[in-house]
């Protein structure tokens, strides 16, 4: 369960939190769009022209900078916030976690759901510091890397919150990241962020301000960091040290500090309910997370949660396989300049991606612990190429950026992933219904996927100039038996289970889904060393050790998606060091019946058939290799991988090779 918010609230351009929270934090949402509090969607003057990416410098704004210190730090900076007795930090704080609780034990008083469908409690999507830790209030940070469109300092943005008229600093995205591309007048014309007294009641809400919590008037210049009389910056570093122990409050204090203080609640509050709840920590994402390893903390039920984005394909909604950057390697400081971080070549930057993922886990270790990493968060936009695949059904670029991303987080030993994301909403003109953003891997106005046969068994939605014909022969064929090549020496079966017919989607729609049907492990009898499926080569290699041989009832286990691995014909190949194995076809999962079409829960309801590959090992390091249907382009767009090391075979027409992507990068590169 992901306690999930995005620059806190849909009403200051994200999603999350309930509408009181932002009055009772003394601001007044009406008012964002023409203070430039928050940029909203909804509010822009043509949604449809809403920039991209832009909704999350809201977390640079008046709005979100002030709730997200009062949530955190209120008690260290803002004490004269009292609502109902208590700091607004305690108050928001409490009433969050006990909406998680109340959810937590609704699942837990089902009965059937803790420990089955819901196995954990994430602490909360992307907890943002707001102010805290800002060292100069009337500049840009430098380790502020998001900057797009106009981009205010702290007092900046504290000015326009009180309708004062502000001439800022626009940003654009460029190659090596935002530069500086002018100015432009934020002018609210007196209207402010915060509640008018003179027309809010908080009788509505019935709760209590404190006498000390004066309406209408910026908070902050209520603790002496600004003078609203003189528009005077008075403590440009208010934020940057704790008012009481004068401690230096950085990004590093904060997850050790104000982060922790209110983890511990929020997990104090899941175990009371259900004690043996999985807690899955996620500190911000990209930063060292906080110092637990050996404490009371370091809870052995925990999991670390992280994210991972690729910035420049989020930003320009492209996937650019000539080059990018190291981000990571940039923020830690291992580069004099952001250039240096530059990765050439599309083998390069998928070998980027997943260094990158592993040192986050090696990160992790180190800080927290030996805990499993599961990146929480990870995905790709669709509308790439202003939205080329929309009109042509080449989804090449979106097939590629996804593998380079399962590539990354299969390759950096993590124990897996939560895809961003599946909306049923999702539509081509407004993408996911959410600030400009299109990431879902469904859409109802794609096409239907291609029906079964034996060697195209699961889905996807790709150019297939075939498909019709593909479409006919499946008229005269026959359900085929299971059938494997057997290229080891070791003793292996097969169970041979003739396929059922399968209840056709009617659209599914489903984007790009070759890159995403993988192979994996679901149980290993030992320890996993590592696994990954090459995509080019159409191969998944698994490598194990065990202390023992296996157990004739728990097999190491695979899922072994039929698309990429299809019955009959000799397609698919598997290799291993030792022992034997069984391919078989569950039509039967718990408490769902199979494809026969029984009724299960609602009407019309089946089981997915799932197709696995039960290993019985020795003892030792053990290996395993399974070879799949490797399709041409006509059938399967595969994306190339011009210089990638891990990739097993090299094609024929590999396309640009080092050399050339250089010459393309350098004509449009002063720098090179």
């Amino acid at each position: 369960m992901d306690p999930h918010q995005d620059v806190w609230s849909r009403f200051t351009g994200g999603s999350g939190a309930p509408m009181w929270t932002i009055y009772a934090c003394g601001l007044d949402p009406k008012e964002f769009a023409v203070t430039e509090a928050s940029l909203v969607q909804n509010t822009w003057p043509d949604p449809a022209d809403f920039p991209k990416m832009v909704w999350a410098t809201n977390y640079q704004r008046i709005a979100c900078q002030t709730i997200f210190t009062m949530f955190f730090a209120g008690k260290e900076f803002a004490p004269k916030c009292v609502i109902d007795g208590k700091n607004i930090q305690d108050y928001l704080q409490d009433h969050f976690i006990a909406a998680c609780a109340h959810l937590a034990r609704r699942i837990h008083e089902a009965g059937d759901l803790h420990g089955e469908t819901v196995i954990g409690y994430e602490s909360v999507n992307e907890p943002n510091n707001g102010f805290v830790g800002h060292p100069d209030l009337a500049n840009i940070p430098k380790n502020q890397n998001l900057r797009k469109y106009t981009c205010p300092t702290g007092f900046q943005a504290m000015l326009t919150g009180s309708g004062r008229a502000v001439e800022m600093d626009t940003y654009a995205f460029g190659t090596f990241g935002p530069y500086k591309s002018g100015t432009q007048l934020v002018d609210p014309k007196g209207h402010t962020a915060w509640l008018d007294p003179a027309s809010w009641d908080d009788t509505k809400y019935g709760w209590k301000r404190a006498d000390s919590w004066k309406l209408g008037t910026d908070i902050w210049a209520q603790h002496g960091v600004w003078n609203p009389k003189t528009d005077e910056l008075l403590k440009p570093q208010y934020f940057l040290q704790h008012p009481q122990t004068r401690e230096k409050m950085d990004t590093e204090f904060f997850l050790n500090n104000n982060f922790l203080y209110y983890y511990r609640k929020y997990k104090s509050a899941i175990r009371d309910i259900w004690p043996e709840a999985i807690m899955l920590m996620q500190p911000q994402p990209f930063e060292i997370p906080p110092d637990i390893k050996g404490t009371s903390d370091d809870d052995p039920n925990m999991i670390f949660a992280s994210h991972f984005y690729d910035g420049i394909t989020l930003i320009t909604k492209k996937w650019n396989k000539l080059w990018n950057v190291d981000v990571l390697g940039v923020l830690r400081g291992r580069y004099l300049s952001p250039a240096f971080a530059l990765k050439i070549g599309e083998g390069a930057i998928r070998r980027c991606f997943r260094d990158q993922l592993d040192e986050i886990r090696k990160e992790g270790e180190e800080h927290m612990g030996e805990h499993p990493l599961i990146f929480t968060e990870i995905g790709i936009p669709y509308d790439m190429d202003d939205a080329y695949a929309y009109r042509t059904g080449d989804y090449s670029s979106q097939a590629a950026a996804i593998d380079a991303n399962f590539f990354a987080v299969e390759g950096s030993g993590a124990a897996g992933l939560t895809w961003w994301l599946y909306t049923v909403e999702n539509s081509h003109r407004w993408g996911d219904n959410w600030d400009g953003e299109d990431l879902s891997i469904y859409c109802h106005e794609d096409r239907a996927l291609p029906p079964p046969r034996a060697d195209l068994t699961a889905s996807t939605y790709y150019k297939d100039e075939d498909a019709e014909s593909d479409a006919s022969a499946q008229k005269t064929k026959k359900s085929p038996s299971y059938s494997m090549s057997r290229t080891t020496t070791a003793t292996s079966s097969s169970t041979t289970s003739p396929a059922q017919p399968q209840p056709q989607p009617t659209p599914p729609g489903y984007r790009a889904a070759q890159s995403y049907i993988r192979p994996h492990p679901t149980y290993t009898h030992g320890t996993l060393l590592s696994h990954g499926f090459d995509l080019k080569t159409c191969s998944f290699s698994l490598t194990l050790v065990a202390t023992s041989p296996t157990p004739q009832e728990h097999p190491t286990e695979v899922f072994l998606p039929a698309f990429h691995f299809p019955q009959g014909n000799g397609k698919t190949s598997v290799e291993v060091s030792g022992g034997k194995w069984e391919v078989l076809t569950l039509d039967d999962t718990e408490g769902v019946r199979g494809s026969g079409g029984d009724e299960v829960g609602r009407a019309g309801d089946v089981a997915a058939p799932q197709q696995v590959l039960r290993w019985w090992h020795g003892a030792g390091e053990q290996k395993m290799v399974v070879k799949g249907l490797r399709r041409k382009k006509r059938g399967l767009y595969v994306p190339r991988r011009d210089e990638d090391e891990d990739s097993e075979e090299e094609g024929e027409d590999e396309g640009e090779g080092l050399l050339d992507s250089y010459w393309e990068m350098g004509r449009n590169c002063a720098v090179m």
